[in-house]
C-alpha cells in the first residue's frame, strides 16, 4: 500500500512539472556555463548564493557546448540514452578513476585550490586514512602496505596543478563512495544547499552533486540540477528528469519529501542526502 501510495505521488508531481514546463524554453543552447545554460522555470528564481561560494562556484561551472557527448577516460563516448543534458567541460584524465563519489571529492577539492584554501583539502581513503593536500604539496606522499598507509617524503614542495592532479588521482585511488559516504553528514531534503550530495556507499555505490537550485517565492517549491559522473570513469554530466516525459527535455527536478529520488541511472532514498 504504502509503495502504491508514493508511486502515485511521484506520478502527480511528474504530471505538475510535466504540464508547468512543457512549453518553456529552458534551455540556452549558447550559454556556456550552468547558470547560462539552463533557464528557471516560470515563477521561480534561483537561489541567492554569496559570492565565491561553493555554490556559486557550482553553478558557474563552464559547459561544453551544447550537443556534446560524455567522453570515457580512453577517450570514446557514453551515448545519450536520455540520461543527460549537457557536460561539463573538465579534464578527467587518461586513467579509470573519476567516477560518481570521485568527481564529487573533485568538484570539492577543485573549489578549495581556486580559492587558495589549501588546507581544507582532505579526504579519508577507505581504511579510515585521511589525506591532507597541505601534506602532499609539502612533498610528502603516501606509502601503501597491505592495509598500512603512511606518508613518506620524497618529492619536492609544490602546488601546481599538474601535482594537485596527482594528489586528486590518489585520492580516486583509495576513496569513493564507501568512505565518502562516512565523512560528509546527513541532512533533511528540506534543508537542501547546492553542493549537498545524494549517495549510496558501498560497492558499487553512487553518487550525484546538487550543482544549481531554484525557487518559487510564492509556494517555497525548490528545484534543483544534478550532476553526476559514473563507471568506467567520465566526464561529469547534467542530469535530465526521467520522471517528465517531454520533447523539451528538462533537467529540474522538484525537491519534495518523497522517500526516493530517481535519477537515470540510480534511485536513492531521500534519506541519503549528506553535506560536507
Amino acid at each position: 500500500m504504502r509503495i502504491a501510495i508514493v508511486s502515485i505521488l511521484t506520478v502527480l508531481i511528474s504530471s505538475f512539472l510535466f504540464f508547468s514546463f512543457k512549453n518553456e524554453k529552458l534551455n540556452n543552447v549558447e550559454g556556456m556555463t550552468i547558470k547560462d545554460r539552463f533557464y528557471v522555470p516560470s515563477g521561480y528564481e534561483r537561489t541567492k548564493e554569496a559570492k565565491n561560494s561553493f555554490g556559486d562556484y557550482l553553478r558557474n561551472l563552464p559547459l561544453k557546448p551544447a550537443g556534446s557527448l560524455v567522453k570515457y577516460y580512453n577517450g570514446s563516448t557514453k551515448s545519450n540514452n536520455n540520461i543527460y543534458d549537457a557536460v561539463i567541460n573538465l579534464p578527467i584524465g587518461k586513467k579509470d578513476l573519476h567516477q560518481c563519489a570521485d568527481a564529487v571529492m573533485r568538484l570539492r577539492a577543485d573549489y578549495f585550490y581556486s580559492q587558495k584554501q589549501y588546507d581544507k583539502i582532505h579526504f579519508n581513503f577507505t581504511n579510515g586514512f585521511r589525506i591532507d593536500y597541505n601534506k602532499w604539496r609539502q612533498g610528502y606522499r603516501i606509502a601503501v602496505k597491505g592495509n598500512k598507509t603512511s606518508w613518506v617524503k620524497t618529492a619536492k614542495a609544490s602546488d601546481s596543478p599538474q601535482d594537485y592532479w596527482k594528489y586528486l588521482e590518489m585520492v580516486f585511488n583509495y576513496a569513493g563512495t564507501a568512505s565518502l559516504s562516512k565523512e560528509l553528514k546527513s541532512i533533511e531534503v528540506s534543508d537542501i544547499q547546492i553542493g549537498d550530495v545524494f549517495i549510496k556507499g558501498g560497492f558499487p555505490g553512487h553518487a550525484v552533486i546538487v550543482v544549481d537550485m531554484a525557487i518559487n517565492p510564492k509556494n517555497n517549491q525548490k528545484l534543483m540540477l544534478l550532476a553526476q559522473s559514473y563507471m568506467p570513469a567520465q566526464e561529469l554530466q547534467i542530469l535530465l528528469n526521467p520522471s517528465i516525459s517531454s520533447n523539451n527535455k528538462v533537467c529540474w527536478y522538484a525537491i519534495n519529501s518523497l522517500p526516493t529520488l530517481e535519477t537515470p541511472e540510480w534511485t536513492f532514498k531521500s534519506s541519503e542526502l549528506k553535506r560536507f
